[in-house]
């Protein structure tokens, strides 16, 4: 799947999927799962597995890639997405606070000042910008970083990290090295906000552990680690994915100008056209049936998020980009998962998403790509579909 074909477009690989082997396994005992259904039946079945130690073993016991892979997982330690129930509920409940609709709510005006604020920086620059440099991955880092209290002055480093977090099939040792580096500076900030009485996130955790609630100290930096990069990376695909559709459909584009009122729900058609997580893997726990098959133990299974979405028997017309789509009742896009792996940072990331893509389509009305489409390039990752770079004018 890391065809230069398959990473400008896997929407027909995903529909021949669905038409000819929906549920598939590979010779290396690899599953893909690519219909609605069946993704959305796996993402809440606990016999299919995120824990660490069992995603650990079934990735390195592959060769290449997925085995350089599982030194990641070991390293990253028991966070919600390496856990399963009722470990994953404990940890998820003591961030989820964090993320309320009405908590999310109240950094609109925030974030709001933040996009204003890099789209002059952008704009004073001249006629001509990389989007995905200067918006859709700087809104993310400099929103998370302040839920975090990250000293500003720290937050081009950080931002280096995530960079390499981002694209780890181009060099796992230096992810790696990004991993280390920044736990290490995690774990200061932990070390400096014990016993204080801070409103970011870290000052609120380091007090849930001091209370009793059953926090580890591996489990507080791993939490941390996971909860800042995952804001990050999402959110800087589902900007940049989502304006690229809406420059290769200017019809789309003209009705969101008309109508700046539709912004959420063009949000969530943006994110089920062009999903920003086209992947997520797990590691079946048991011998477990399963549409038909029976997949066995110690086996991955990749659920194909991107291939759901696009799933006619879920949405009709889904290779159509529809930002007033009115969608039959129950037929929930997966963007953001389903059970109890739900991303708990959807609402903040459609909170960016929204206020970036709104901005930049009001503020710049000239805009339209710089590049022709075949020279756009996307990230060798699989898992994730993200441009390395949006050229745009205005």
């Amino acid at each position: 799947m890391a065809d230069p074909a398959f990473l400008r477009d896997p929407y027909p690989v995903y529909a021949a999927l669905r038409r000819d082997h929906p549920v598939r396994r590979t010779p290396h005992g690899v599953w893909y799962v690519s219909r609605h259904a069946d993704v959305e039946a796996a993402l809440a079945d606990l016999r299919l597995s995120n824990d660490r130690d069992r995603m650990t073993s079934a990735l390195f016991a592959r060769d290449g890639g997925l085995r350089a892979l599982s030194r990641l997982t070991e390293r990253l330690g028991r966070v919600m997405t390496n856990t399963d129930p009722p470990a994953h509920a404990r940890l998820r409940g003591l961030v989820n606070k964090a993320f309320t609709a009405r908590r999310v709510e109240q950094l609109r005006d925030r974030v709001q000042e933040i996009t204003d604020r890099l789209l002059d920086a952008m704009v004073a620059r001249g006629r001509r910008a990389d989007f995905v440099a200067d918006v859709a991955e700087q809104l993310p880092v400099t929103v998370v970083c302040e839920l975090f209290g990250i000293p500003a002055a720290d937050r081009d480093r950080v931002a280096a990290w995530f960079h390499r977090l981002g694209d780890i099939t181009g060099d796992i040792d230096r992810a790696e090295a990004a991993v280390i580096a920044f736990e290490d500076y995690l774990g200061g900030l932990i070390r400096d906000r014990r016993g204080g009485d801070g409103v970011d996130i870290i000052s609120a955790l380091t007090a849930a552990q001091a209370r009793g609630d059953r926090l580890t100290d591996d489990e507080l930096l791993s939490t941390c680690f996971m909860v800042v990069t995952a804001g990050d990376q999402t959110t800087t695909h589902l900007i940049g994915n989502g304006l690229l559709a809406l420059l290769r459909h200017p019809d789309q584009l003209a009705l969101l100008r008309e109508d700046p009122g539709i912004i959420p729900a063009a949000v969530d058609e943006l994110a089920r056209y062009d999903t920003p997580t086209q992947a997520i893997i797990r590691v079946v726990a048991e011998d477990t049936p399963f549409a038909g098959h029976t997949l066995p133990a110690g086996d991955l299974v990749y659920l194909l998020l991107g291939s759901a979405n696009h799933d006619p028997d879920h949405v009709p017309d889904p290779d159509r980009l529809d930002l007033t789509r009115v969608r039959p009742p129950g037929a929930r896009p997966l963007t953001f998962g389903h059970g109890p792996h739900f991303c708990l940072g959807a609402p903040l990331a459609r909170l960016q998403a929204q206020t970036a893509i709104a901005t930049a389509v009001r503020r710049l009305p000239d805009l339209r790509l710089a590049v022709g489409d075949d020279e756009l390039a996307w990230h060798a990752n699989p898992l994730q579909r993200r441009l390395r770079a949006l050229p745009i004018r205005y």
